[in-house]
């Protein structure tokens, strides 16, 4: 197969979960026998964060020459910030017009140039482009990485029809098929997880240690992974258990709010405690070092360092409230659901760090869960995708030509 991965954000330097899923799905598709493209739009050149391999091609939307990038207007910046001042929904009509503009002639090359046989599209953007801009008869999928309700309230509307054109829109969990069936009754859905490491060496939570830790991996956003949470929570309980501390692993969205979690740890005087330590390439290390994985996120779309750590052998703590983590964690059998604020949150936190058989016995039960997303399971469903969708198109194509 030829097969052609839209995701049309950036990529360099970028540690977030949708670069690492792209690049997992290239190397993986490749390492099958695939011929593997990857279609992207940066604002900056330079390498992706996660490694990717050198005989997949990629082109960059914004510099498919090499030599001068193009550049978000600054007029259309302005008109962006004025409209997000109202809604982020108006915001985001002004990245489909920069790319109706600016892009869409660029794309129009790439696709001659790979000729794909099916297009996985890691966004609503990207199949707006792809189907109702560019009408392109080529079978696409479309890939959600979060709950897909929110297309239907913060995405632009013209995005929208692309689901319904799609040859399918994939799903991460069971339930979030409902979402895009009740706002589009005739759009084909899937549900096809992320792919989740299984680790031979997990974490030893029946080792004796000087100092237990309770780990928290994601970017250091504070109106989505809340890590602020988590410091709160732990301050609460930290006189009872001074043999634990808590690491923050992730890159900071934002100095002010860096600053902010900075100040909250000496303001409590946790220096020795809670400790920053910036991003890692190597997540599996981290976690095996763990003895609970703490998650404190407002919402999710599937939570892979969540479901790393519990493929690690680590329970969890969440948020019921939390769409995806309120699905991988369940409740009292791999970890604690909580109730929204810090209380609950330390209380179920507290429960871990008091009882050692029973961080055992839900971890390895979170271990034995995460096998469901197996990577070979993962890719295999994946394959067996693609090749129905083209088979269908082919079918439906010699049909037609009758």
């Amino acid at each position: 197969m030829k097969i052609m991965l839209a995701n049309f954000t950036k990529m360099v330097e970028d540690s977030g979960g949708l670069a690492k899923v792209t690049c997992n799905f290239a190397d993986e598709m490749y390492r099958r026998g695939h011929e593997v493209a990857l279609v992207y739009s940066d604002e900056k050149s330079g390498k992706f964060f996660f490694e990717i391999n050198k005989a997949i091609t990629c082109y960059d939307l914004r510099n498919l020459d090499g030599r001068k990038r193009v550049k978000f207007p600054l007029y259309l910046k302005a008109y962006r910030e004025i409209l997000r001042s109202f809604d982020k929904k108006s915001g985001r009509t002004v990245n489909n017009i920069f790319f109706e503009k600016y892009l869409l002639e660029n794309l129009k090359k790439v696709l001659l140039q790979i000729n794909p046989d099916v297009i996985i599209s890691f966004q609503p953007a990207a199949s707006k482009a792809l189907l109702c801009d560019l009408k392109v008869p080529i079978p696409v999928i479309t890939m959600s990485h979060g709950d897909p309700e929110d297309y239907f309230h913060f995405y632009p509307t013209k995005e929208i029809p692309a689901l319904e054109k799609s040859a399918v829109c994939q799903v991460l969990l069971p339930s979030f098929e409902s979402h895009i069936k009740k706002h589009l009754p005739n759009a084909k859905t899937i549900t096809i997880g992320n792919a989740v490491p299984q680790f031979e060496q997990i974490a030893d939570l029946n080792v004796v240690k000087n100092s237990y830790k309770i780990i928290f991996v994601g970017r250091l956003a504070q109106n989505h992974k809340r890590p602020h949470l988590l410091i709160e929570a732990f301050n609460k309980i930290v006189k009872q258990f001074p043999d634990w501390q808590v690491e923050l692993w992730g890159s900071e969205d934002g100095k002010l709010f860096y600053k902010k979690l900075e100040m909250m740890i000496k303001e409590y005087g946790l220096g020795k405690k809670v400790l920053l330590k910036g991003s890692t390439n190597d997540v599996p290390d981290v976690l095996r070092q763990g003895d609970i994985f703490a998650f404190p996120s407002a919402y999710e779309g599937f939570g892979l360092s969540l479901a790393e750590a519990m493929s690690m052998g680590l329970p969890a703590v969440g948020y019921k409230s939390c769409s995806a983590v309120n699905e991988l964690i369940v409740d009292g059998k791999n970890g604690f659901l909580c109730e929204e604020g810090m209380d609950d949150f330390a209380n179920k936190l507290a429960r871990l760090m008091s009882d050692k058989q029973l961080r055992i016995k839900m971890g390895k039960s979170a271990h034995e869960m995460m096998k469901e997303y197996a990577p070979d399971k993962i890719w295999d469903q994946w394959e067996m995708l693609m090749r129905k969708v083209i088979g269908d198109y082919c079918r439906e194509k010699n049909y037609a030509d009758r």
